[in-house]
């Protein structure tokens, strides 16, 4: 990461206390900008030697006294990167959540992300929107308003509009959507929609009936599907030193 490249995009979303909390962030990394907001899933290693995984961004916050920039993130792992391994029982797109969320300084978070991971074989590839649909979106609006449909459903309803508007200056719109990781139900949808949908127009894929129903419009071929029905408890993860166990641990 490059030296105080690290800064808040959007407005704040909250106050509690010490804390002011954010949508996204932006950071440079191998001389190139990326944001990174709520809801988003991207890949990290918390160690050299430990195996990657999924991060999913929960929660971002500053503590105002000690100008801390901290971070929640889900972790998942693949099966056979946890202590029971891989089993007949789960799924070929299946990953396991650590039962404990982590909180980590930003620089560290940051230090943790892989940009780009392309061995990451275990997926289910998005069905992607058809070229002459992708022109539709850009000639009459729709995409912003796809948009703003997908960041109400992944994030509670918070208005990421101004930062959407700073990723697409970037050509990054669809960056925290390469990899997704859906509850099984989710996956079931999913996968039902796909089944029904096969032989018909892509452009349903961002019909709002169909979104409701499970589907996933992916702007692009790139987004990968996996899901996830299970924890476990990851005995080796908070002895990383990146790991703050509470807010005023960050600070000291």
């Amino acid at each position: 990461m490059e030296p105080n490249s690290l800064k808040w995009v959007g407005s704040s979303c909250g106050l509690h206390g010490p804390y002011i909390f954010y949508k996204a962030f932006k950071f440079n990394r191998d001389g190139k900008p990326r944001i990174l907001s709520l809801g988003d899933f991207f890949f990290v290693r918390c160690k050299p030697e430990d195996p990657i995984c999924i991060a999913e961004l929960q929660l971002l916050w500053e503590e105002r006294t000690s100008k801390q920039l901290l971070s929640s993130s889900k972790l998942y792992f693949l099966p056979e990167d946890t202590p029971q391994g891989r089993t007949v029982t789960h799924g070929e797109h299946e990953v396991i959540a650590v039962s404990e969320k982590v909180i980590v300084r930003l620089e560290d978070l940051v230090k943790w992300t892989v940009p780009d991971f392309t061995g990451w074989a275990n997926s289910l590839k998005a069905e992607p929107l058809k070229p002459s649909v992708l022109r539709e979106l850009g000639t009459n609006g729709r995409r912003e308003a796809l948009h703003r449909y997908r960041e109400s459903t992944l994030t509670s309803g918070l208005n990421f509009k101004d930062v959407q508007r700073e990723r697409a200056q970037l050509g990054q719109e669809e960056d925290g959507r390469k990899v997704l990781v859906l509850s099984y139900p989710q996956y079931c949808r999913y996968r039902s929609v796909l089944a029904r949908l096969r032989e018909q127009p892509s452009s349903l894929l961002i019909d709002h009936t169909v979104l409701a129903l499970g589907g996933i419009a992916a702007l692009d071929g790139s987004t990968r599907i996996l899901y996830c029905r299970d924890t476990f408890e990851h005995a080796t993860l908070l002895q990383n030193e990146s790991i703050c166990d509470e807010f005023g641990k960050c600070g000291s």
